[in-house]
């Protein structure tokens, strides 16, 4: 790949749900929707787990939506190693200043060159449902680090509802058997 990616890590449903139903504060997973980290309870090992897990601290950067980034309690300012936190958002409020490294965009190309280059030579992980969509739609998502949870929850948010971009190829360049996850990696076809 020429450029730094942008690297969409996120887990998910067999059902392509990515929290329970009533996702909110204080409930931030929505019902059931723990279950799609219990894969975490592995990170620290030497397996598969915590191979990829290590992998997603490596990164360089983070672009967050508001909504994840809110939900997250902002990461305290740090999501992992003081890297930048990058946040797509519809409205910036000037009286609201984010912590640590983060910062506020509403122009995702933007958002996605000055993560790109503060990530330097590492990739740059992606959170979040509707960040990720602005970035697809924009042609700056590069892949899509999807944690396959061997479970159905029916109901929740879904990581790609309809967004009128049309069809998106995608191609597999890495598939790991986890314990309660199969971490899969696609490149997305621009």
């Amino acid at each position: 790949m020429s450029r730094t990616p942008l690297r969409l890590y996120m887990s998910m449903s067999v059902d392509g749900y990515i929290t329970g139903p009533d996702d909110r504060p204080g409930q931030e997973l929505g019902r059931d929707g723990g279950r799609l980290f219990n894969w975490l309870d592995d990170r620290m090992s030497e397996g598969i787990n915590g191979q990829v897990y290590a992998e997603a601290c490596s990164t360089g950067a983070v672009v967050s939506g508001r909504r994840t980034f809110e939900l997250a309690g902002r990461w305290q300012g740090d999501h992992h190693d003081g890297v930048p936190i990058h946040v797509l958002t519809h409205n910036i409020d000037p009286a609201d200043e984010p912590p640590g490294s983060a910062k506020f965009y509403t122009d995702v190309n933007a958002c996605a060159t000055e993560a790109r280059e503060a990530a330097g030579d590492r990739a740059v992980l992606v959170h979040g449902a509707s960040a990720a969509q602005a970035l697809l739609a924009a042609g700056q998502l590069d892949e899509l680090e999807l944690h396959l949870v061997p479970v159905l929850l029916g109901d929740g948010r879904r990581l790609f509802e309809p967004t009128g971009l049309g069809h998106v190829e995608l191609e597999l360049v890495r598939r790991l058997e986890g314990n309660n996850a199969t971490h899969l990696r696609y490149r997305i076809v621009h």
